[in-house]
Formats: C-alpha cells, structure tokens, sequence
C-alpha cells in the first residue's frame, strides 16, 4: 500500500502570482517579490555570505526541478538553479484572498477559504477598546502592553522587562490576520497564556480573525528567547480537508510541527513536536523509516519564516535552504517503492522585500517517488496537491482540486 509525504517549507515562494498587485507591505504591492529567486541573485552577488558562502546550493531540491519552477511562476531564471528536472515539477497558484499560514495549508489541503479574513491593519492601537477589555478580563490584569504591528522577536526585547514588572500580556499583531500574546513562562506562567489565548478564541474566530498564538518566552533583564511551546488556537477548517479524507478512510496520519494547530488537530493520529526544525527534520527523517503503509504525513518547517524571511535576513535564509536541502536528501534516500513525497510552500517571505510580512506568491511543487518519472506539471491549484495525494493514496478526495496523476490517464 502507498504512503504519502506533504511537505511545507514554509514561506519559500518562487514569484509570479499574478495577483499579487492586491497584496502590500508597507504600502509597496507584492508585485514581483520572489523568495528564493532573490536570494539565488543575492547569493551569486556575493551578498550573502554571512556563515555562508557563494552561490545557493540546492543540488537535490534543484535536481527534483525547484529551478524549472521558480523559471515557470516568475519567468526569471534564479542563478546557479539550472538542473534538468529529475522529479514530478510545477509551480501552484493560490485562490484565497489572503497569504497567510491558513489560508496556504487549508487550500493545498483542499479547501480555500470562502470568506475574507478580518485584519488589524492599525499599526497602533490595533485592537478594539472592547476586545482589549476581553483579553484583560480573561487574563485577570488592568491592561495589555503592545497592542500594535510588531515583529514578535523585537517587541518582547522592547516589552520583556515591563511585562515581568507589570504582569500584563504583550499583545500584537501583524499583516496576517492574527492576535498574538506574548508571556514569560514563568513570572507569567505557561498555562496562563494558553488559557488566556483559548479564552479569546471564540471571540476572535467570530471575528473571522484566523488565529490567536501564545507566544511564550523566557529570560530576565532585556535578554529573552522565545521557547518552543508556541501553540496557536486556529480556526476550523469550514470543510474536510486531507487530512480528514485520509482519517476517514482508516488511514494514519502524521502531523509534524504546527500542522496540528492549523487544523485544529482535526484528522490527526499522531502528534510530532521539537524545539525547532532540527527536531522536525529528525521526525520527518525517521518516519521515512517507520510510517505505516497507507499514511500520510503532513509537516511544516516554519523556521524559513519565522527567523529569516520576517527578520528580511537573506543570508540566514540562504543558510536555512541549504541545510534543509541536505534534510531533503536524507529522506529521500529512504523512501520505499510506492511512496509519494512532495515539497511545496504555503506563500512567500521575501526576505529582499520592503516591510517584514509576507508576499504574495506562487509555490513550488516537487514531487519525487521511486519510479516516477520525470516531467512538468505546469501551473496548478493548491488545491491539486490534496486531490493528487488522494489519488495516489486511493482515497475518496472532495473540493476543487484535480489530481495531476489523473491527467495522466486520459
């Protein structure tokens, strides 16, 4: 029986959506932002090279065809990603009006999102008086820190030692549609925060605002790191998505990093954490190995995001894609006969872009399988990837999407 692997390398977009004049940070539209492209160009001239060096380095995500689709979605070549595809290659369009983790993970798993996400698009006093009002009733505190667009790295270095001080929350949000709350684990206590954060939830998700994520952190004295116990209270998916079909259908399913909460843990056998992507690649790596016949294993790598592509560091970036490249080789080298793996991205993070939210983009699709051969898909849906990762694994699919294997038959 096939097993199936759907991994997000999160925010590596490759150019050329073709709405992306409707999407804008700090004012400047999306229009032209290409992740990884403009790092390859940053990297050939030499302008990335802190703990690195050179040209980007992607032999084996370049040989799967990352090159060719980067070419297709933006119709620029990147430098030094010229392989001939040796994989199943393409390059996906998103149809829901956002570009965001949700709205990324929810189509490529079948279902867009039908409706418009509510945003905070004040950069101070972001939030209502009354929500404010709500978070302060739930937390037990006279008020929250924050309540502006921030970078969650930068404000609990600005906020950390008020916080510890005050007890108050630091709340903040950006240009996803999203309220953040970050606490220290310790003068503020973990369990307060994730209830806090349930707490507001519903309120939130009345609101159509996607998320609400603790943010927990520790440290004292203007020194603070953000701890792995993230945990983001996402909206459900108003429709079964791929991970549902396969749970229907008797199957296992792997969720590795924050597939869980983006789906609200919905369809999901197993649970894989760690304190970072390391940790995930080890779970993706060993689940190669031991992963049932029949399953399917979705995981996200978020630390392309979260570090460098937020932060608009291109070197960090360009380092974060190499070694990732090196985790690409190990699992595939220990893919069975009848497997499916593809890598793909739910939106970009141009880490060359004005501002420091994401970009509008199209995605790259590599599949890769013993005995597949090798050729282009062209553009496709996200929501392709679900219906392709349904038939492979002979499993009733639902939504919009049409399997590119299917394509093949007739």
């Amino acid at each position: 029986m096939s097993r199936a692997f759907l991994i997000v390398m999160d925010s590596v977009g490759i150019g050329g959506a073709p709405d992306a004049d409707r999407f804008f940070n700090d004012g400047t539209p999306d229009t032209g932002a290409n992740t990884v492209g403009h790092i390859a160009q940053a990297c050939a001239q030499g302008r990335a090279d802190q703990g690195r060096e050179g040209a980007l380095k992607l032999p084996h995500l370049d040989a799967l065809g990352l090159g060719a689709a980067i070419t297709l979605a933006s119709g620029v070549a990147a430098p030094g990603l010229d392989a001939a595809p040796q994989g199943l290659w393409g390059a996906a369009t998103e149809v829901s009006s956002g570009k965001d983790t949700p709205s990324g993970h929810w189509e490529m798993a079948g279902v867009p999102v039908p409706w418009d996400w509510h945003y905070f698009p004040d950069k101070t006093n972001s939030f209502p008086p009354d929500l404010v009002a709500k978070a302060c009733e739930i937390a037990g505190t006279k008020g929250v820190l924050g309540n502006c667009h921030a970078s969650g790295t930068n404000i609990i270095e600005e906020l950390g030692d008020e916080h510890i001080r005050t007890g108050w929350p630091i709340c903040y949000t950006s240009a996803d549609s999203v309220f953040q709350i970050a606490a220290h684990e310790e003068h503020f206590g973990l369990d307060r925060l994730l209830a806090l954060c349930e707490g507001l939830a519903p309120t939130l998700h009345g609101m159509k605002v996607g998320r609400v994520i603790a943010r927990p952190f520790i440290g004292e004295n203007g020194v603070f790191t953000r701890t792995p116990n993230r945990r983001d209270f996402a909206m459900a998916a108003p429709a079964p998505t791929l991970l549902d079909w396969a749970y229907d259908a008797g199957r296992v399913t792997h969720a590795i990093g924050k597939i869980g909460d983006i789906f609200s843990h919905r369809g999901v056998t197993h649970l894989h954490k760690g304190k970072g992507d390391a940790d995930l690649a080890k779970h993706l790596i060993a689940l190669a190995e031991t992963a049932e016949e029949g399953s399917l294993t979705f995981a996200n790598f978020v630390e392309f995001d979260s570090l460098f592509g937020h932060r608009r560091d291109v070197a960090g970036y360009a380092r974060a894609l190499e070694w990732f490249d090196g985790v690409a080789n190990a699992f595939m080298a220990r893919l069975r006969p009848g497997d499916l793996a593809i890598f793909t991205a739910d939106h970009g993070n141009d880490p060359t872009w004005t501002g420091n939210d994401h970009t509008r983009e199209r995605v790259p699709v590599l599949a890769c399988a013993p005995g597949l051969d090798a050729r282009g898909i062209g553009q496709i849906a996200f929501t392709d990837i679900a219906a392709s990762i349904a038939d492979h694994l002979n499993i009733p699919a639902q939504g919009p999407g049409k399997s590119f294997f299917v394509r093949d038959k007739t």
